[in-house]
């Protein structure tokens, strides 16, 4: 496939989600300040970032509300006390997880909701579920993309039904997700041309959501990005869960678009992501997510050892190489 623009020029179209509030909630549980939020929300707008992600829409009869920050839930009434009528260029987005969402209740019309974006995830298994929620989501009025989650552990034809299915739904964009960071950048030129094929053939965008557990994230972003795909996420310091997602400042400083700034995205990591490591807040690269990415597992095993600050590194490889 050849190459899609080069150094010196930029793609228009090019979008950039920032997922910080979302990914970044899984290191802390969705407890972020307000402050926090309106400083994030601002610092978007002013970077030029197209779409910022403020959580997931959880079911609160399956998850505890005393136990989470309110953008696990993502409620439209929070959304709304922090971008009014977002009267910017920014679009807002939700992520919904298939079985963890009452889609049907808790995603309301898009006339009466501040978001514009519904982002599906889903894992290849439950794409029946998906298309069901991508297709509520439609109706209701909104932007739609799927998801779908930890593609290194499926099929090569169990992927390729899928995107089959989504073509053939009224799903806006389709993203590659390296949920376990285990892919390098070849194997991704090779799967966004996968996507690419069937977005050109159906009328969809592709989008890329790396992580960083091998430190690829930002390469294999640029990977995706080289070949066609227009949707990238990244986060504030790469904060995302485990080893975190394509860093922000890194995105935004190889992208040649003049709307994007970096030094308002330099601001609020300066005022705001290292209080909040001083604070506690542990995410990027470290070895256990790198053995978890080798062994193409999910990193539950390296977030734990992370936590417990094991130094042991052969021990737990020899733990987690047992386990696959």
């Amino acid at each position: 496939m050849a190459q899609k623009g080069d150094l010196l020029s930029f793609r228009p179209d090019i979008k950039v989600l920032d997922a910080t509030i979302r990914d970044g909630g899984l290191v802390n549980d969705f407890y972020f300040t307000d402050e926090f939020i309106k400083a994030l929300y601002k610092t978007n707008v002013k970077a030029g970032v197209d779409y910022m992600e403020f959580g997931y829409r959880a079911d609160k009869e399956m998850f505890d509300v005393d136990k989470f920050g309110k953008w696990k839930f993502c409620n439209d009434e929070d959304i709304r006390a922090i971008v009014g009528d977002n009267d910017t260029d920014l679009k807002i987005s939700i992520m919904a997880d298939v079985g963890r969402c009452n889609y049907k209740e808790d995603i309301h019309p898009r006339d009466e909701s501040p978001v514009d974006l519904v982002r599906v995830a889903t894992y290849v298994n439950t794409m029946p579920a998906a298309l069901d929620m991508i297709e509520d989501a439609h109706n209701k009025g909104y932007e739609t993309t799927c998801n779908i989650m930890a593609i290194s552990n499926a099929k090569e034809s169990d992927i390729m039904s899928a995107l089959e299915m989504l073509g053939n739904s009224p799903v806006d964009g389709i993203y590659i997700v390296d949920s376990y960071g285990s892919l390098f950048p070849e194997q991704i030129r090779n799967i966004s041309e996968q996507y690419l094929e069937i977005g050109e053939k159906y009328g969809k965008y592709i989008g890329m959501h790396a992580h960083n557990n091998q430190q690829l994230a930002f390469a294999n972003t640029i990977e995706a990005l080289t070949n066609g795909v227009s949707f990238l996420d990244a986060t504030m310091k790469g904060m995302g869960r485990g080893a975190g997602n394509c860093a922000m400042e890194l995105l935004l400083g190889f992208l040649k678009n003049p709307k994007y700034q970096l030094f308002p995205v330099l601001q609020f990591v300066e005022k705001y992501m290292v209080p909040l490591e001083e604070q506690g807040a542990v995410w990027g690269y470290d070895i256990p997510y790198l053995i978890t990415g080798h062994l193409n597992q999910h990193p539950r095993t390296a977030i734990a050892a992370t936590k417990e600050q094991r130094k042991d590194y052969s021990s737990f490889f020899m733990e987690v190489v047992d386990k696959d």
